[in-house]
């Protein structure tokens, strides 16, 4: 467990990217089977396990320290896992053992039951110095949060193999020497739903020991394409309208489903598999191949808010009730596979002829993303600002029609093209610690609006959207200004005549019955702190209601195109 924590421990505290990435190479050159393959899939996400819950790490510790002591303590640390690690006492009587290896942790871990994790909790954190005990914490939980994503990751371990491979010398002496096909992260991703923990035979291969594995199961995810962000004032002088195609960016969540051999499983753009929370999506696909689109919800002949489809994420069964008050459906813009040819190398403008030839085949299940028609970036211009499907897209996407389709962000091919988003003036009510690098810093806000009767509402929660000396200045605030304070929460003076105002951004809103104030924000941020303004200036619920309206009777709807 040393590598590995030292491992992490120097991730969280690197900010450079390159510098993280030459990090997690050394380690994984230099640390044997499995060890490192258990560590790759823990910084990818892979790895979890069932019995090891916070709740009975909690119940462990609450065991040898003072409940309200370690209480205060997670409240002033904020994070599970460092609190944990520092507050640990062992016996008196203790005698260290040596520490577990980090392969021994993740196998028992593996197969043992809910009553046995503790015991195996306990004689970890013991073995273990802080340091171990915090890596092992997150290792548990999941929770690792050490800057590093799994395309990150997984660039890494390309980078592990060597420019050349050096055999043995000949009987003249001559040293012969192999070069190796140099390998990306998107290499590896290709082949990535094929592997398995601890990864012996992907490092066999970028070590050069063994032939590149298969990813050549049916039904495997295919790394996606994605869109960088345009600047207009650089982006638009150097590009030609002619060169692009132009689609709606829709309000869902890009999905990519796969239907191959009988086998049958839609993705998240991440390559999590969903197919059990829409059962009634993978029913009505009838195509043999791979297609890439929006999960949507499907309503009256065109895409609803993304609030409905909001109820149905993040669940792993659906009943039908759910299913006919939500029904979901893909709106597909792109065919990375058909009838078992790989059409990802073909330029847009041929893939796009083939999608259109199979779009037909999933009834209401499967729907074309349909090309916006324009004549120049003005006139696109138009339509971003007041698009006719109105809160079913957020924008537009811009991709060059002789674009084959690559995994990762290349930059050029595909843009987006975001609508601005909503802006509303809310007041500062409520402000809690942050975690990891955060965690000494008040830095998630709660913010409201002021209703008819007089006091605010709470409309939205955000932590992000400023800067780290701004964070300080928020940060200070809410010290200088706290009137009550409940657990890990501090409440701030909010009054007509003194309160601090913030700029929220965010991109859409939607009813909602759980809060208070009858609304949910998606995605909210700050986008301003208004030292300047009075907090009686701020904006009112009848404000939000009016924008909730406005952006309700813009539609949602687009008419879907005739075939072809």
């Amino acid at each position: 467990m040393r590598a590995f924590a030292e491992l992490l421990d120097r991730l969280s505290l690197t900010a450079s990217r390159n510098a993280k990435l030459v990090l997690l190479r050394d380690y994984l050159r230099a640390t044997p089977d499995p060890d490192r393959g258990w560590a790759l899939a823990s910084l990818t996400g892979e790895l979890s396990f069932d019995a090891a819950k916070p709740a009975m790490i909690r119940k462990a510790v609450e065991a040898r320290v003072d409940p309200v002591l370690f209480r205060w303590s997670h409240d002033y640390v904020g994070d599970l896992a460092e609190t944990v690690a520092l507050i640990w006492p062992r016996y008196p009587d203790y005698r260290p053992n040596r520490e577990p290896d980090l392969g021994e942790v993740v196998e028992a871990l593996r197969t043992a039951g809910r009553g046995e994790v503790k015991d195996l909790l306990e004689g970890w954190l013991d073995a273990l110095e802080p340091k171990g005990r915090w890596a092992l914490l997150k290792l548990m939980t999941g929770g690792l949060r050490v800057g590093l994503s799994a395309r990150l990751a997984k660039t890494a371990a390309a980078m592990m193999r060597p420019a050349a491979v050096s055999e043995p010398p000949d009987p003249e002496g001559a040293e012969a020497v192999t070069a190796l096909e140099p390998v990306d992260a998107s290499d590896i991703e290709e082949i990535w739903h094929a592997l398995e923990p601890p990864y012996a035979d992907l490092f066999a291969w970028l070590e050069g020991r063994s032939e590149r594995p298969s990813g050549d199961a049916p039904g495997r995810f295919r790394p996606v394409m994605l869109a960088v962000a345009i600047d207009e004032a650089v982006d638009f002088p150097r590009l030609s309208p002619a060169d692009f195609a132009a689609e709606w960016k829709w309000d869902g969540i890009r999905v990519q489903a796969v239907r191959e051999a009988g086998v049958q499983k839609l993705y998240s753009r991440t390559g999590d598999e969903i197919s059990g929370a829409f059962p009634d999506v993978m029913a009505g696909l009838a195509f043999e191949g791979a297609l890439d689109g929006e999960l949507v919800v499907w309503r009256e002949g065109g895409v609803a808010p993304f609030g409905d489809l909001q109820q149905r994420l993040n669940r792993k069964t659906v009943d039908a009730k759910t299913m006919a008050a939500f029904p979901a459906a893909i709106v597909a813009y792109d065919i990375l596979a058909d009838q078992g040819e790989d059409l990802r190398a073909l330029p847009l403008r041929d893939r796009r002829a083939r999608l259109e030839a199979v779009a037909g085949q999933g009834g209401d299940r499967l729907h074309l993303s349909p090309v916006v028609t324009y004549a120049s970036w003005e006139d696109l211009a138009v339509l971003r600002a007041d698009p006719p499907v109105g809160a079913a897209a957020e924008g537009l996407m811009l991709k060059r029609w002789d674009s084959p389709y690559v995994a990762g962000r290349p930059k050029g091919p595909w843009f987006k093209w975001k609508r601005d988003p909503h802006v509303i003036d809310a007041v500062l009510m409520y402000a809690q610690r942050g975690h990891g690098k955060r965690s000494s810093f008040y830095s998630d806000y709660t913010f409201g609006v002021w209703t008819e009767e007089g006091p605010l509402t709470p409309v939205g929660k955000a932590y992000f959207g400023f800067t780290d000396e701004e964070l300080k200045q928020l940060d200070k605030f809410v010290r200088d200004h706290t009137v009550e304070r409940f657990g890990p929460v501090r409440s701030v003076r909010a009054e007509r005549d003194f309160g601090l105002v913030l700029e929220i951004a965010f991109e859409g809103l939607n009813r909602s019955t759980r809060h208070k104030s009858g609304v949910a924000m998606r995605f909210p941020r700050v986008s301003r702190i208004r030292w300047d303004k009075p907090a009686r200036e701020a904006n009112t619920i009848a404000d939000v209601m009016d924008l909730l309206d406005a952006i309700e009777s813009g539609g949602g709807r687009i008419a879907q195109p005739a075939a072809g």
